[in-house]
């Protein structure tokens, strides 16, 4: 039978052999430790990949411009009030009609999450107008065009980047001119307004530049109705403006940024 010899706690030496089998168990869990660590290492190396742009999130700020769509429309609170000659008239918007969007951005970094965004755009589009009399169902359409130049003032937040994309959420307030209204009209709206609007958008990082394609819902919170019709020659056009206590405007915008 095999003799172990075990030292008393008196004696300062070890056996060799023992000592031997000691250090190759420690070597083998060594190796087996660092293989287990580059098997993820290697996982995530794969589903890695290469970054454009790595540092174009950390300017303080940086410009660009955007083109897209938009769709206009409008919500009527009508006052039910009889016109002079006894009708009783209703609107409504029966059809979004699309309208081409243009305008330019600056971006200003705050942190790595958050950014103050300023895009001044013109929209360029109309909405039409169906009054319909209560009782002889009598129709009358009219089409109001409208170019606004609307300049808001957004925060966006952006989530964690992954490889070349990220997403982000946006919203804030905004100023409205009305660059194209026309005098004389049956319905005529003011020519300012303001409002909130919130969205959402993807950063894609391409070699050269961002492309972002971002979705905005703008609600108007001042009413645009202009109830003085003196500058109407006929007074029975007047009736559709006074069948209307209130009007405030809503928009749609899709958007691809360039930045």
């Amino acid at each position: 039978m095999p003799f172990f010899y075990f030292p008393s706690s008196d004696n300062n030496f070890f056996h060799p052999p023992l000592l031997e089998e000691t250090d190759i168990e420690l070597r083998r869990l060594i190796i087996i430790a660092a293989l287990c660590s580059l098997v993820p290492a290697g996982g995530w190396a794969q589903k890695q990949k290469p970054r454009n742009q790595p540092y174009a999130d950390m300017k303080w700020y940086h410009l660009g411009f955007h083109i897209g769509l938009h769709a206009q429309d409008l919500i009527l609170t009508h006052n039910g009030i009889a016109a002079p000659g006894g009708e009783t008239w209703y609107a409504e918007v029966p059809t979004y009609s699309p309208g081409f969007t243009v305008g330019v951005l600056g971006d200003l970094y705050l942190n790595p999450y958050f950014s103050l965004r300023l895009s001044p755009t013109v929209h360029f589009g109309d909405k039409q107008f169906t009054f319909v009399e209560q009782t002889s169902k009598e129709e009358f359409i009219t089409s109001v065009r409208s170019n606004y130049l609307i300049v808001p003032l957004d925060v966006k937040y952006a989530a964690v980047r992954l490889n070349n994309y990220r997403p982000y959420l946006i919203g804030g307030v905004y100023s409205a001119f009305d660059i194209g209204r026309k005098r004389g009209n049956p319905l005529l709206l003011k020519g300012s307004d303001y409002g909130v609007e919130f969205g959402f958008g993807c950063d894609i990082y391409l070699p050269f530049f961002k492309l972002c394609p971002e979705i905005k819902f703008c609600f108007g919170l001042a009413d645009v109705l202009e109830k003085d019709r003196s500058d109407l020659m006929n007074e029975d056009d007047r009736k559709y403006s006074q069948a209307l206590s209130r009007v405030t405007s809503r928009m749609i915008v899709l958007t691809f940024n360039f930045e």
